[in-house]
């Protein structure tokens, strides 16, 4: 079952480091699709933090790996999908990110353990990952932000 987790891959051009530094800012990509709250410490071993767009989703993370410049993986203590049956199916589950060098480039993998084709959320949540890694991390770790900053000045 573990080739049905859903997994993405991107390639930039900037080092791991930097690739490792924006996975490790969340609140800088989370944006769009998911629009929600950050609370707590991002980018520790062993930190807590939680993720929560009211009375859609929430989901409560530790950082069980945390390796500069190589890999990071978030796994979820708790959730709550308002929009499934199986509202805590994300449950220990966990969101890796694996870094490495490729061809002289940046190959960043995130993988969702345990998000399988067989979870009622996997079709949205699997799109909303997409936008979120391909797009979001991407331009944060290309462009030094993850959303536009035309959107973000409207907000303010």
């Amino acid at each position: 079952m573990k080739d049905q987790n859903y997994s993405t891959t991107i390639v930039v051009e900037q080092s791991p480091n930097e690739a490792f530094s924006a996975i490790n800012n969340p609140r800088g990509w989370w944006a769009g699709p998911w629009s929600g709250k950050i609370d707590g410490e991002t980018d520790k071993p062993g930190a807590e933090f939680t993720y929560r767009v009211p009375d859609v989703h929430y989901c409560k993370m530790k950082i069980t790996e945390y390796v500069p410049g190589e890999k990071v993986v978030w796994h979820v203590l708790d959730s709550d999908i308002s929009y499934t049956k199986a509202r805590t199916e994300w449950n220990d589950t966990k969101m890796s990110f694996e870094i490495s060098k490729r061809d002289g480039k940046t190959e960043v993998r995130f993988t969702h353990i345990g998000l399988v084709p067989a979870y009622e959320c996997y079709d949205s949540c699997s799109d909303a990952w997409g936008s979120l890694i391909s797009e979001r991390l991407r331009g944060l770790i290309t462009k030094g932000r993850g959303r536009s900053e035309k959107k973000e000045r409207r907000k303010t």
